[in-house]
């Protein structure tokens, strides 16, 4: 495969050509690393909003009517749905074709859905490459939708530049968000579907709560929004539109993003220390679990001693 070609391919804006750069990345060939590289001086340039929440909120059609926004204002916009994984084929159970069909014929939209795969917090693992590729490609806003797992996914944050948090009336949200701690990571709170009888207080508790959170600087808006008529998303972009300028004007931006790319390398590094501590630690590992089970050892105690017997502690 000419990897040159195929990234030259991506930075023209090529939709075939991303799809198989995505497809080269998430399946973890050796081809996508290089190609990454390729495009790497390209990119940076996409601004990253995330949508999160509980199963049935609406995201999806919420990303749908902000897209329709985006691209009035002249915006390229990409768009990542993170999908559950199919236990048999390992592909994400929801495909691209019933995601955002009115824009499929967009030359400027691109919409790919992305499995799990067993990530714990809703995030496919290429979820940040795939951003990158699409930033490369030209991409000027990328919308990256996390699947519902009935809770809100905390990991959004990490791949987000804003993080939209989608609720709806009815599910007693408004009371478990400051269980969960989301107030922490939401930058702007969605109240989808509101023209439901309960979504005026359901936005009242929200705006209640978030005035009892202490600390300064961005205040995160509640903004209602019913995404099936439109109604109220023009006042969500204009909500992440005062988040994004906010940001950039505190200097936080640059900040946030070297964050997540730091979180990243962590994360791959801890990818590959789990996977050769599995396949070169194997015997030992057999019989550390053995020893805890039979009770002398802590699951500390062996975790550590796996770590020195495989070389990685002293």
């Amino acid at each position: 495969m000419d990897v040159r070609a195929l990234s030259r391919r991506v930075l023209e804006g090529d939709h075939v050509a991303a799809a198989r750069a995505i497809s080269l990345v998430e399946d973890g060939h050796p081809t996508g690393a290089e190609l990454l590289r390729h495009l790497g001086p390209h990119t940076g340039n996409a601004y990253v909003v995330g949508l999160t929440g509980p199963p049935g909120a609406g995201k999806s059609t919420l990303a749908d009517a902000l897209t329709r926004l985006l691209r009035r204002r002249g915006e390229r916009v990409g768009v990542v749905a993170v999908d559950p994984t199919s236990p048999f084929s390992g592909g994400a159970l929801l495909g691209d074709r019933i995601r955002l069909v009115d824009h499929s014929s967009d030359p400027g939209v691109f919409v790919r859905s992305l499995a799990t795969r067993g990530s714990l917090g809703g995030l496919s693992e290429a979820a940040g490459d795939v951003v990158r590729i699409l930033d490369a490609m030209g991409c000027t806003v990328v919308l990256l939708e996390t699947v519902g797992a009935g809770q809100v996914e905390v990991d959004v944050v990490r791949a987000a530049d804003t993080v939209v948090v989608v609720t709806v009336p009815g599910l007693g949200d408004a009371v478990q968000t400051l269980k969960a701690g989301i107030l922490e990571i939401a930058d702007v709170f969605a109240v989808n579907k509101a023209d439901h009888l309960e979504a005026e207080r359901t936005v009242a508790e929200l705006r209640a709560m978030l005035r009892l959170v202490p600390g300064a600087g961005w205040e995160p808006p509640v903004v209602p929004t019913v995404a099936t008529t439109g109604q109220g998303v023009d006042d969500l972009l204009a909500a992440v539109d005062r988040h994004r300028a906010y940001q950039q004007a505190q200097g936080l931006l640059l900040e946030r993003r070297r964050q997540r790319v730091q979180a990243e390398v962590l994360r791959a590094a801890e990818s590959y220390l789990r996977q050769a501590l599995v396949e070169q630690a194997s015997r030992e590992l057999d019989e550390l679990v053995r020893e805890v089970q039979a009770g002398r050892l802590t699951v500390k105690e062996a975790g550590r001693l796996l770590l020195e017997r495989a070389g990685v502690l002293r």
